[in-house]
């Protein structure tokens, strides 16, 4: 086990944000189905993203790294590899996974999943109806990804509950265009995420799909589209800037440079949250921000934007008054139950945090004391929220398991340190 002592320094600085993992998944999904070659920039190789290039690549496409940028050839290319017997390995990334299974569906063969940690708990089911619905043949195990499926996927309706993860949408409106005949995905209840289908939507768009949005309850998708080859930017990704946002929050400075003002992104809700409890924010080549008297609490609702809520429940443990988490119940199947996470690690570090079944209760505190032992629950997002911690603790901490970090920010600990953070690093065995 590796592990890390952070001292309680103030970050102080300038980073760039990495470029959003939402929008490159998307975009190497786009440019891989296409017919021609498209460039993408600004990419970050986290373990995530190289799950979803290598899917690809086991779907037919070619894709080339070059630095950050990628060169893909798209599946439908005339010269692609067309195996009929294919591997992807989805190591935890559950966007890899919920995107690419429908995505398969448009080549025939076999095609197996597979991948790691907590992803074979992630409930599938709404894809195994419609496997069934559609006699498309298919096997899994229990509590293990090892799902194998064969057919293809026929164009039609689509019935989806709203309070399911958007990860199945986006993986249905990926693929529905490129089939012959068109189709409608209705949602049954109110839709969560609506921004992360905001970013598929504007992403498909982009490389020449069209798709109607009925205010989220159905979508309208007209048969025998193309994605279109193109050049594509990554923007900067907000839920990694959360944490440099959410660490000014509780007194560090670091100007954050690569976040769009006129983002999609649903992370970028991280700003409105911030405001609400006393901080002021300032767009322009950075985006810099102050602290009106302190800080106070506020209610969150994670529906729109779980990624951020492990950091802002740290900037809610040190606000004024009782903050509640509302409607995050999903957090419990991520890589792992991060609401269990934050309130077992926060607490050991001082903090005063109660767990609800679909939420968090937390009563601020004027600081952490620090001088523990914390554990990742090697989940990238706890341990980057715990190194934030660590500026507003007494005394230093120790992270154990912290290089889970490479799932989406591989460099974190690289820029922590270049902002100021001072770290030691070293194996404590198993």
């Amino acid at each position: 086990m590796r592990a890390i002592e952070i001292q309680n320094n103030k970050l102080k600085g300038i980073v760039k944000v990495p470029p959003s993992k939402s929008m490159a998944h998307r975009a190497i999904i786009c440019a891989a189905l296409g017919s021609g070659v498209s460039i993408i920039e600004n990419i970050d190789y986290s373990d995530d993203i190289n799950a979803t290039i290598d899917g690809m690549i086991s779907l037919g496409a070619s894709i080339e790294k070059d630095n950050d940028k990628l060169t893909v050839r798209g599946a439908f290319h005339e010269e692609s590899n067309k195996n009929t017997v294919r591997v992807i390995d989805c190591n935890e990334s559950g966007s890899t996974l919920r995107f690419l299974v429908p995505v398969s569906l448009l080549f025939s063969g076999i095609t197996k999943f597979v991948g790691r940690g907590n992803l074979g708990k992630r409930p599938l089911d709404t894809y195994y109806d419609i496997f069934k619905e559609q006699g498309i043949k298919y096997s899994t195990l229990d509590g293990k990804l090892n799902l194998m499926v064969k057919g293809l996927l026929s164009s039609g309706e689509f019935s989806l509950p709203g309070n399911i993860s958007s990860q199945f949408i986006t993986g249905l409106l990926f693929t529905l265009p490129l089939l012959d005949g068109d189709s409608k995905i209705i949602i049954t209840t109110e839709l969560e995420s609506k921004g992360y289908i905001d970013l598929t939507l504007s992403c498909m768009r982009d490389f020449g799909i069209s798709i109607e949005n009925k205010d989220y309850k159905e979508f309208i998708i007209k048969g025998n589209q193309g994605y279109v080859s193109r050049n594509y930017r990554v923007e900067g990704d907000y839920s990694q800037g959360a944490f440099y946002l959410c660490a000014n929050a509780l007194g560090s400075d670091v100007e954050v440079t690569d976040l769009r003002e006129d983002s999609l992104q649903g992370d970028k809700e991280v700003i409105d949250i911030l405001e609400r409890m006393g901080v002021n924010f300032t767009y322009g080549d950075k985006v810099t921000c102050e602290v009106s008297n302190e800080l106070g609490a506020t209610l969150i609702d994670a529906s729109q934007c779980p990624d951020i809520i492990p950091v802002i429940s740290l900037v809610a443990a040190l606000s004024k008054g009782r903050t509640e988490i509302i409607n995050a119940g999903r957090l419990r199947i991520k890589e792992c139950d991060r609401l269990k996470a934050v309130a077992t690690e926060l607490n050991k570090l001082g903090a005063k945090i109660e767990e609800k079944s679909e939420g968090l209760v937390i009563h601020g505190v004027q600081e952490l004391e620090g001088g523990v032992e914390v554990w990742s629950w090697k989940d990238h997002r706890i341990a980057m929220t715990l190194a934030i911690a660590a500026t507003r603790c007494k005394r230093p901490i120790i992270i154990k398991d912290y290089d889970c970090v490479a799932k989406s920010y591989p460099k974190f600990f690289e820029d922590y340190k270049k902002l100021g953070g001072a770290i030691n690093e070293w194996s404590m065995g198993e």
